[in-house]
This record gives structure tokens, sequence and C-alpha cells, in this order.
């Protein structure tokens, strides 16, 4: 009798989820290179014993992240970059190389090139990147060899991949994937521009609309089943 209450509490779940991510997508709206996310759906078919039936529940069984680029905008700053494709950036963490498109680069105080989390950038072999101290006329080209007025001092670790929704999202505008990188065919990078987010506030927002309105009605649902139950009982005890 209250298999319409699981499958009503199935569904609040998932929506809860899905507001979790719609939520990080507005709260990311600003932030350079993020790429926002989507939640997938299922229909997952209980089998309860003892019933004839089978119960039909929803089931959020992963995300997938919106591929669009982002404006890309001019910034002067001669450590920014874009990256005008489908390429992505390797970046040193403690976990090995991640990826990301967030181009917000700095100089920490030893020189290392850094992304906005005082990470590493990688270079092409797998190292970082380190500026001479008092360099004045910093270069990144197109293919993402760094030069200075002393010459070429690194290069960029720039790669592509076959599928780009195998990148799970790590924080902090990081991915990490166990696919093999591929060589940049489809990537330039620009230098004093910046990619942003290709979250459309708007359209998050009215996603995020959508889905309270969706688990109101739900909820309104199950209280009336809730209470249809209570009656029936009710009756069937003053019966007894």
């Amino acid at each position: 009798m209250e298999n319409s209450l699981y499958v009503g509490l199935s569904k609040q779940v998932v929506l809860r989820e899905n507001m979790n991510i719609i939520a990080n997508n507005v709260a990311n709206v600003n932030t350079p290179g993020f790429r926002g996310q989507n939640m997938v759906f299922t229909e997952y078919i209980e089998d309860p014993r003892y019933m004839k039936e089978d119960i039909s529940m929803v089931l959020d069984y992963g995300q997938y992240q919106m591929t669009d680029p982002g404006p890309v905008k001019n910034t002067g700053n001669p450590l920014d970059v874009a990256l005008i494709g489908e390429g992505f950036m390797g970046i040193q963490t403690n976990d090995g190389i991640q990826y990301t498109r967030a181009g917000n680069l700095s100089m920490n105080v030893e020189g290392t090139l850094v992304n906005a989390l005082g990470l590493p950038v990688a270079s092409e072999g797998g190292g970082s990147i380190t500026i001479p101290q008092g360099a004045t006329d910093i270069s990144i080209d197109r293919t993402g060899v760094v030069s200075t007025e002393e010459g070429v001092i690194g290069k960029l670790m720039i790669k592509e991949f076959e599928n780009e929704q195998e990148l799970n999202p790590a924080g902090n505008g990081l991915y990490v994937t166990d696919a093999a990188p591929l060589e940049p065919t489809k990537t330039t990078v620009v230098q004093g521009k910046l990619e942003g987010s290709n979250v459309q506030a708007v359209i998050e927002m009215t996603r995020m609309i959508d889905v309270s309105r969706e688990y109101q009605a739900v909820q309104n649902m199950m209280n009336s089943e809730n209470e249809r139950l209570r009656s029936a009982i009710r009756k069937l005890s003053e019966r007894a």
C-alpha cells in the first residue's frame, strides 16, 4: 500500500541532488573555465517480494558536463590564457595530473607558473614552468610555448580527449580521468584572454524554479496519498 510513497520519495531524492547540481552551476557562473553539469535520470524497476507487479522508481545514475565553450574576454594580463577548441590544460596536484579550462594563471614567490589555487601548471613533459626572476617580457604562443626575452622556458601541457564526458569533476574547476590524453590538434592557446563560465544564469535559475515546483508537487501527492492511507486504516478499524 505504501509503494506510491516509495516512488515519490525516490523522485524527491533525485530532485534534491539535481537542485544541488544546479546550485553549484549558479555559484560558479563567474568562475573562469567552469563547465556546467546536468543530471542524468533513468527508470529503476524494483521487484518486491510477494508482489505480482514491479515498481517503477526514479534513479539518478550520473551527470554530464555541458561542453559548450564559455565567452572569451580580453584581460590584457600576459599570464592569462584562453583555450580555443577542445583542449584542457594540465595541472600538477597531489593526486597526479588533473585538467582544467581555467586559464587565470600567476607566478608564486619562486617564479613557478601556478593556477588560481596555487597549484603548479604542468609543462609538456609533466614538470613545472619557472619564469626567471626579473623577466619583463613573457610570451605564450598559440601552441602553449612560454618564452621571455631570454628565450623559451617551457611549454604548457595541453591535451585533448576523445570523449570529454569521461572527464569527471574533481572540484575547483579541475577534472580527473583515466582516459588516455591525446595530443592537441584542435586547440589554440590565446594569451591575454580568459574563458568564462559556460553557465547561463537565467537558464539555471529557471531550472531551479522548475525543480522546486516539481519537488513541491511530489510532496503534495505524497501528503494526499498518506491521508488516503490513514483514512483507509481508520475506516477498517471502525469496522473491526
